[in-house]
């Protein structure tokens, strides 16, 4: 869950990252150097007016598979056009706004290494404040510069380069691809709205609870029930109307005959031995329609009866006083965002919040837009096809979830929470992305392996070391006497095994490769390529053999 063993450091199994790892991760970041000045603003914290409001991103479920995006970037932005564009990121936020301006004029003026570490120390915790205060007043509409310092960590143009400033320009600013993943903003206004609850605390729960939370518990859990049941409902449609299909071709094949012409005219000949034998695939079709009718039927009046109980919760929520999210839980979901941010970064990263041209690559291909974590989330799932499937009621569903894209220089992403806890069927969970990694592929990869992980544990409850994937991979881990974390360990494990498992490159331990085969395996087109990658994938894939004719697989 979300606060469970969490990722502080980015250690491997003996305490040095693999050197094909630490390849993609990349040479870490050049230190701080001065040079930018801040301008004086007279008038710097007087009110800036002209909101501009943002159109709400809508969110819909996904489909079989990722649709890449046709274009990854847009045409330019005239988003630092605007002289007035530091004013109105820190204009009306009061005394914060005066303790960053100080802060970041001491930061870039400074000459002296350790004046500068000292006042980069007292700046990150600074910002961080600025945008939390920021983030409440979401919900009544943004400056568009305060949205981009949300978004993108821009605070001050001039600590961009004019490359950099020209590619920020030219990110795909809408959620056209109707996937759910998410800028800060954009998953800020989500919880605003009420359409995503805010993400699990570590802390403890306060002891009283309200009756506006205590609602808000029902209805999502019942929302879940109901997800959950739609889900069946259409799985069960989806079969019946292709064993629809399949009896009409039965049917049409039945009603091609040949005819009897030198006879008399119209005369059909009988049924083929090959049309003879449809009748029995026709007889188990109606049979297996006969009782996908029954089912439908029964799970129809569940859902009735859970939608019904949906809509008297809705009714009583909106009969209530108090507000639905109030903006200290927008608040308290950035102070969220700032730890996943930790995490992302790790114990010795970079935890420095803001855009700054000596720590980002000046390439679209190397920031983590969202365009760019589908086309990788793509490639993962083709070499790791389970990844997203879920099973409920004997019905397999793809539930792709929610990301966050997080502006820092995190290496590697992390799953938050593998799913909502009154939705442990259908809900979609979230993970966070850091939007400058060292490498963007390795980040993405890395919160995946997090999600595989916790799925699979909690899948397997308090028998997560014993069975399945994370019993085999814990009782390899043990039996090696391996040093750290097991989860981190499995999530670099995981890393290598799509980047270079996937290709022939034997980079992990023999029998944690055995593992990763049998509980995650390559679709079959790859496993094909691999058994003649070697004789250690051709050994695997002989055992899967094996297992396929003993039906024990």
């Amino acid at each position: 869950m979300s606060g469970e063993t969490r990722r502080e450091s980015n250690s491997t199994h003996d305490g040095a990252l693999d050197p094909d790892l630490a390849e993609l991760l990349g040479d870490s970041v050049t230190d701080d150097t001065p040079g930018e000045d801040v301008p004086d603003f007279t008038d710097l914290f007087e009110d800036v007016a002209d909101v501009e409001e943002l159109e709400e991103i809508p969110v819909s479920a996904t489909t079989v598979t990722f649709r890449r995006p046709e274009k990854l970037e847009g045409p330019a932005k005239p988003y630092f056009n605007d002289a007035d564009y530091y004013k109105r990121v820190l204009g009306g936020e009061g005394d914060i706004s005066k303790r960053v301006h100080a802060l970041l004029g001491a930061f870039l003026n400074a000459k002296d290494p350790q004046d500068r570490s000292l006042n980069r120390g007292k700046l990150i915790p600074a910002v961080w404040d600025l945008e939390g205060q920021i983030s409440g007043k979401i919900s009544s509409g943004l400056p568009l510069p305060k949205t981009l310092l949300l978004r993108y960590g821009v605070l001050l143009p001039t600590m961009l380069s004019g490359e950099q400033r020209d590619i920020v320009s030219r990110i795909i600013f809408d959620n056209n691809t109707d996937e759910p993943i998410f800028y800060v903003d954009e998953w800020l206004k989500e919880v605003a709205h009420g359409r995503v609850r805010m993400s699990a605390q570590d802390e403890t729960k306060t002891a009283g609870k309200n009756s506006r939370q205590s609602m808000g518990a029902q209805l999502e859990k019942t929302r879940g029930k109901f997800d959950a049941q739609l889900s069946v409902v259409r799985n069960l449609v989806q079969e019946m109307s292709a064993h629809e299909q399949t009896l009409l071709d039965h049917v049409t094949q039945l009603s091609v005959h040949g005819s009897r012409d030198d006879i008399a005219p119209g005369l059909k000949e009988p049924y083929t031995e090959a049309q003879k034998s449809r009748f029995s695939e026709i007889s188990t079709s109606l049979r297996r329609l006969s009782n996908i009718s029954r089912d439908l039927s029964r799970n129809y009046t569940e859902l009735e009866e859970v939608r019904s109980q949906l809509e008297d919760l809705k009714q009583k929520d909106e009969e209530t006083d108090a507000p639905a999210v109030d903006n200290k839980v927008i608040v308290d979901e950035m102070n969220t965002i700032r730890q996943m941010a930790k995490l992302c970064v790790g114990r010795q990263g970079n935890h420095f919040p803001l855009f700054m041209k000596q720590y980002v690559r000046s390439s679209l291909m190397d920031i983590g837009t969202r365009e760019n974590i589908i086309n990788v989330l793509a490639e993962v799932e083709y070499l790791d096809p389970g990844l997203f499937l879920r099973t409920f009621k004997q019905q397999t569903n793809r539930i792709v979830p929610n990301i966050v894209l997080i502006p820092c220089y995190g290496e590697l992403g992390i799953c938050w929470e593998p799913f909502e806890r009154f939705n442990r069927a259908t809900s979609r969970g979230r993970l966070a992305v850091p939007m400058y990694p060292k490498d963007l592929k390795t980040a993405v990869i890395a919160a995946l392996g997090d999600l595989r992980w916790q799925v699979a544990k909690e899948r397997a409850q308090h028998y997560w070391m014993e069975e399945g994937l994370t019993g085999w991979y814990y009782q390899w881990f043990t039996e090696r006497k391996m040093k750290g974390d097991v989860r981190e360990a499995f999530i670099l494990d995981y890393v290598l095994w799509i980047t270079k498992e996937s290709e022939g490159m034997q980079k992990m331990d023999r029998d944690a490769r055995d593992v990763f085969w049998r509980y995650m395996p390559f679709p079959q087109e790859v496993k094909d390529k691999l058994k003649n990658r070697g004789f250690v994938y051709n050994e695997l894939y002989k055992k899967d053999q094996n297992r396929a004719m003993s039906d024990g697989y």
